[in-house]
């Protein structure tokens, strides 16, 4: 009897729920070109005109139908859109870990850029997958008019493939026959590399990112050549990931390389071994001396602050967004100089030991 009275006061709550949720024949029908029409007394092609092509009509018209759609509500579906025109006024944006604050500026800059162009970007993350990130790319071009793929991880013959497919920009990454924006390391990493040897350091490593990022091999062979040039000894270290948590395992290996500097392949990794070697006790920039890469937001905030050596990232969001739009409207887009990288040097380097 208990069993059977809760079901019926499930039944009963249940129904009273069901009772107070709008049902489809109850929606209010979303409002259209037509309503629009109607209110203000044009035709509908005007007000589609005054909607999907500003500036085509007198200003006192165009602000009418516009007042006259917010009143309404009305929406506009870039699906529908893309029906006569083949666009749909979206880009997508995908980035290799969408948790690493490197990003923050670069997305931000990106999404301004749209915008101010009448574009919706939608975001995705590949988590450091290429099998995520191929995945996700062929699902967003369905829907989307171009693609920027940033810190892609992704071979050249995939990213090829996809740019045959839609409009396709890279972001960090050289790709052969594919626009690309990106940054020129060695003005950044000379400077890092001229302040430790001016500093008495002579024995140095590289605190390695992920194999497949192309960005973390141009920093690596840029200090490697500027290491041998100048007659210092450098060594690359593996890291298990490019994140805190990757720096503060590679801890064991830098320690046992016996070098007195550590130039890291991003801030987060440099942040994790300066964090472990806090815990371990062992001094910064007393006895080891750190260098990041990026100039995240909260790069300073540690003690010691971490040097290190800034991307211009919001840099590279505009101008990706910016060649993204001309490969869409069917333009040339000419190779641009290389965005240089600059040195920040605050507390976390000093004489080597």
């Amino acid at each position: 009897m208990t069993t059977s009275g809760n079901k019926r006061e499930r039944g009963g709550m249940e129904q009273s729920d069901a009772a107070t949720r709008p049902r489809n024949g109850d929606r209010k029908a979303p409002p259209t070109i037509y309503d629009i029409a109607r209110l203000t007394g044009v035709s509908p092609s005007t007000v589609s005109r005054a909607l999907n092509k500003p500036g085509r009509l007198n200003a006192q018209t165009e602000r009418r139908i516009r007042d006259a759609a917010a009143e309404l509500g009305y929406r506009i579906n870039p699906m529908a859109r893309a029906l006569p025109t083949g666009k749909t006024g979206t880009l997508g944006l995908l980035v290799s870990d969408i948790t690493n604050p490197a990003y923050f500026d670069l997305v931000r800059a990106a999404e301004r850029v749209a915008s101010e162009t009448g574009m919706t970007i939608v975001f995705a993350d590949s988590q450091e997958s290429p099998e995520l990130e191929r995945a996700t790319a062929e699902r967003l071009q369905t829907s989307v008019d171009g693609l920027l793929l940033v810190g892609s991880r992704l071979e050249d013959h995939q990213i090829q493939d996809l740019s045959s497919v839609k409009p396709l920009v890279v972001v960090n990454r050289l790709v052969e026959g594919i626009p690309a924006v990106i940054p020129d390391v060695r003005p950044g990493i000379t400077t890092a590399l001229e302040r430790l040897r001016e500093a008495g350091h002579r024995r140095i490593a590289y605190l390695a990112g992920p194999e497949a990022s192309w960005m973390n091999g141009q920093r690596w062979q840029h200090a490697f050549e500027i290491a041998v040039q100048w007659d210092m000894s450098i060594v690359e270290i593996k890291s298990n990931a490019p994140t805190r948590e990757g720096g503060a395992e590679a801890f064991g290996r830098v320690k046992a390389a016996d070098v007195s500097a550590v130039l890291a392949y991003n801030d987060l990794v440099a942040l994790g071994l300066l964090r472990e070697c806090r815990d371990h006790g062992l001094d910064v920039p007393g006895r080891l001396s750190i260098i990041g890469f990026d100039d995240i937001f909260g790069a300073d905030l540690p003690t010691p602050a971490l040097t290190t050596i800034r991307m211009p990232l919001a840099l590279a969001g505009e101008r990706g967004i910016r060649r993204l739009l001309i490969e869409i409207d069917g333009g040339a887009s000419e190779n641009e100089a290389a965005l240089p990288t600059v040195f920040v040097d605050r507390e976390s380097i000093g004489p080597a030991a």
